[in-house]
């Protein structure tokens, strides 16, 4: 009875140990997984979200601008806030429910060292500073074209009207689209010209955007997996064509020469599949799971949600829905919060996909 206890205590602890193994070895897999299906199948699938990407968000960025030819989607009209208000909702779920759990994941690694990467919160840290980062960004922006347009100001002769009265569709004291409107007026932002506050915002979107764009498609295009790259081809089409939307918007309220514009334009759409192509080039020598990958996909992911979030709230939702515009006019109130919703929503449920 005690040979037999002993046997029943001895298997029963080995079963235990390779519970525990095979436990330890399935949440740190830092060896190249197998593929899963044939590499032919997934090239094939990556083709298809290179073409698929590439023309939705070139599409997305240039809807706005086709408002031109186009009454009912330019930007002046109503209807465009609802559009905008979608976008924005996409953009804000892809910081929160896409690009944040990802850094997340990528930063807290079991194939990462315990030290310093299990001591602190570098994801939640590092959006934290790109958050601020970019405030500090428009703020100084803000700030020097405030200064050169006051010194330019200066130096023109006083014919009795102020530049305000000169171009008034173009000043600040059209408080549409400020936030000044609302008390939160972000040092001298709330002062510039609508002009050049959408100039300022342009520019960090689209960097934020192109941040994340390039390890999206890196990661998929080093992907083997046609299982992987499935869903991915939807989801990411998706995303880009409503991301293109509300880029499109700013670069269009931007008044860009159209050169810049198109490039701008161009810069956006490509991203991802560039990523993409660079992604396939490398398929053989890119490991995802080694520490390097993991670190640098953690850290860009990490900084293009705060860029991301701060983006979506402060300069693209907030101006919009302290618009007395939009606050006057219950129907569009109610039509840009249920567009928000849907487009966070929708966004969001993409994330079991991809």
């Amino acid at each position: 009875m005690i040979k037999m206890g002993s046997g029943k205590v001895a298997f029963v602890a080995f079963l235990l140990l390779d519970i525990i193994t095979i436990h330890v070895l399935a949440e740190c897999t830092c060896e190249p997984e197998e593929n899963e299906g044939k590499k032919s199948e997934a090239l094939k699938y990556k083709l298809i979200a290179l073409a698929s990407i590439l023309v939705a968000g070139a599409l997305g960025v240039c809807i706005p601008f086709i408002g031109r030819v186009v009454p009912a989607l330019s930007p002046e009209k109503d209807g465009f806030f609802i559009i905008k208000a979608f976008a924005a909702g996409v953009i804000l779920a892809t910081g929160f429910i896409h690009v944040l759990p990802d850094a997340f994941e990528s930063l807290t690694s079991p194939c990462l060292k315990e030290h310093p990467w299990g001591d602190f919160p570098f994801t939640g840290f590092i959006a934290m500073v790109a958050t601020m980062l970019t405030l500090l960004f428009e703020t100084s922006s803000a700030a020097y074209q405030l200064r050169s347009h006051e010194s330019r100001t200066a130096l023109k002769p006083d014919d009795g009207y102020g530049d305000e009265e000169r171009n008034p569709q173009h000043m600040g004291q059209v408080a549409a689209h400020t936030h000044a409107t609302h008390g939160h007026a972000h040092g001298s932002i709330s002062n510039l010209s609508q002009v050049d506050r959408y100039r300022i915002v342009s520019k960090v979107l689209e960097l934020g955007i192109i941040v994340h764009s390039v390890v999206i498609g890196l990661s998929l295009g080093a992907s083997e997996s046609p299982k992987t790259i499935k869903p991915l081809v939807v989801a990411l089409t998706f995303h880009q064509f409503f991301e293109g939307i509300g880029l499109g918007g700013c670069i269009f309220q931007a008044e860009f020469k159209s050169l810049a514009a198109t490039i701008m334009g161009a810069c956006f759409s490509i991203t991802t599949p560039f990523g993409i192509v660079i992604g396939i080039l490398v398929t053989s020598s890119y490991k995802e799971d080694s520490s390097t990958a993991l670190i640098v996909e953690g850290v860009l992911n990490s900084a293009s949600a705060g860029i991301l979030i701060y983006m979506a709230l402060v300069d693209l939702l907030s101006p919009d829905f302290m618009n007395p515009r939009m606050q006057k006019n219950k129907l569009l109130q109610l039509g840009s919060n249920v567009s928000l919703l849907l487009g966070a929503g929708l966004m969001s449920l993409l994330a079991k996909w991809a």
